[in-house]
């Protein structure tokens, strides 16, 4: 009866400290961590979604890739206090939430060319801020 509490009680604690450092092994998703590189990351996958031709043939794994990226970068910096004041935070904001709404609200079309031409402008405007140092 000892031998079996034993056991249980054992293999309870190494799921415990399995679980655990698992937990600690690092970020799961496809960022770096450094605000500037991943930035830039995203308004280069953006680009390539936004520039897609509706046949091309990676047109669905370039756009999930994108919805990743978004979704990604939002969890990381979304509540950042570091990059939240920052003028290149603000405008990528602006710029994931118009291209993540054209995704949710129209999937299977292809992304209008007025939006085109906003989000290329304020991807421009972020890579500007970004290299003013914000």
């Amino acid at each position: 009866m000892h031998m079996k509490r034993y056991w249980s009680r054992l293999l309870a604690l190494v799921l415990v400290v399995s679980i655990g450092l698992m937990g600690c092994s690092g970020s799961p998703d496809s960022l770096t961590g450094d605000y500037r590189q991943d930035t830039l990351s995203v308004v280069n996958i953006m680009r390539q979604a936004i520039n897609l031709s509706p046949d091309s043939p990676d047109k669905a794994a370039i756009q999930a890739e994108a919805r990743q990226k978004i979704n990604d970068f939002s969890a990381r910096y979304q509540r950042a206090n570091s990059v939240s004041g920052l003028g290149s935070f603000t405008t990528m904001r602006t710029a994931l939430n118009s291209l993540a709404g054209h995704y949710s609200s129209y999937p299977n079309r292809p992304v209008p060319e007025k939006l085109k031409t906003r989000l290329e402008k304020e991807l421009q405007q972020v890579e500007s801020a970004l290299k003013r140092g914000g």
